[in-house]
Order: C-alpha cells, then structure tokens, then sequence
C-alpha cells in the first residue's frame, strides 16, 4: 500500500469530518458562481457541458481531503522551522491554484469577465471554450499532486502525538 493510503487509512473521525466539510464548502466555492448548481445570483449565457459536474465534485473532493491534511491527527509532523514551513506551503498553494484552475475551467466562458477582456465574445467561445477541458484535467492533477505530497509527507515524517512520547516511569 502506497504512503498516502497508509496516511489517510490512519486519520481520526474529527479528520474525516473536516474532509467533508471543506469538500461540500470547495465544491460550493466553485459551482455557485459559475451557475454549475442554478442559483438566482450567478446565471450563465452557455450551458454547462456535461464534465463540469463531475470536474466539480472531484475539486471538492480534493479540497476537502486536502484541508483535512492541515488538522493535527494521530500522526502530525513536528513543528517545521522556517525552511520546512516553506516547504510545506507548496503543496498548498498548488492546491489553491489547481481550485481557482477549475474555477475557470466549469465557467461560462463568456461569463468570465477576464477572457472576455483578453478575446472578446468570439474569442471566448472560439478559443478559450475548447481549453476548458484541458484546464479542467490541469486542475485534477495539481490538486491531487499537492494530496500525494502532504500525505506522503505525513507518513515520512510522523511523530508520536504527546501524549503517546510521554516518559514513562
């Protein structure tokens, strides 16, 4: 069994918790304004296609996973020094451009005000329409990327909590 099924087949309730919580609030983050869930703040002149349902549901997923790696566990890393925390920061931020990646890749484009400016109407629906699938993969694997990494690292770098280093005598 890989590290990062090790690292998750070991997480508490309270982790578990916190995964589903982040991913239901990730996949409202992204599907609410984009109008991929039909709400009566965000509309959309293109209908949603078809992938951007499960493209959805996959970035919550991920987010929430990914969020539950930042709540203190069974088995949590020691505290980093400045270098470390650097490095711990990366897959992070990954995630977060992999989120708003996705952001872009289920919404309308001609609702995106962004490429509207950079390609105009046309532009929009000739160009950036078809990238849309592309951005949305691209999405998926930095999100499962920066996943991989913080469980790996969990594994690689496990400390007994406190309680369980305590000095018996």
């Amino acid at each position: 069994m890989t590290d990062a099924l090790l690292a998750v087949r070991a997480w508490s309730t309270r982790r578990w918790l916190v995964a589903g919580a982040a991913a239901a609030v990730t996949m409202l983050l992204v599907a609410l304004p984009t109008a991929v869930i039909p709400n009566p703040v965000f509309g959309r002149t293109i209908d949603v296609t078809w992938w951007s349902y499960p493209v959805v549901v996959v970035t919550g997923v991920l987010g929430g996973l990914l969020a539950a790696t930042y709540v203190r566990g069974a088995s949590h890393s020691a505290g980093p020094d400045d270098h470390e925390e650097v490095e711990a920061d990366r897959p992070m931020k990954l995630a977060a451009v992999g989120g708003l990646v996705s952001f872009f890749a289920v919404g309308c484009p001609v609702c995106n005000k962004v490429v509207l400016l950079a390609l105009g109407a046309s532009g929009a629906v000739t160009w950036f329409a078809p990238v849309q699938p592309v951005l949305a993969v691209a999405s998926i694997v930095m999100m499962g990327w920066a996943l991989r990494t913080r469980l790996n690292g969990e594994v690689s770098c496990a400390v007994p909590d406190r309680a369980d280093s305590a000095p018996t005598s």
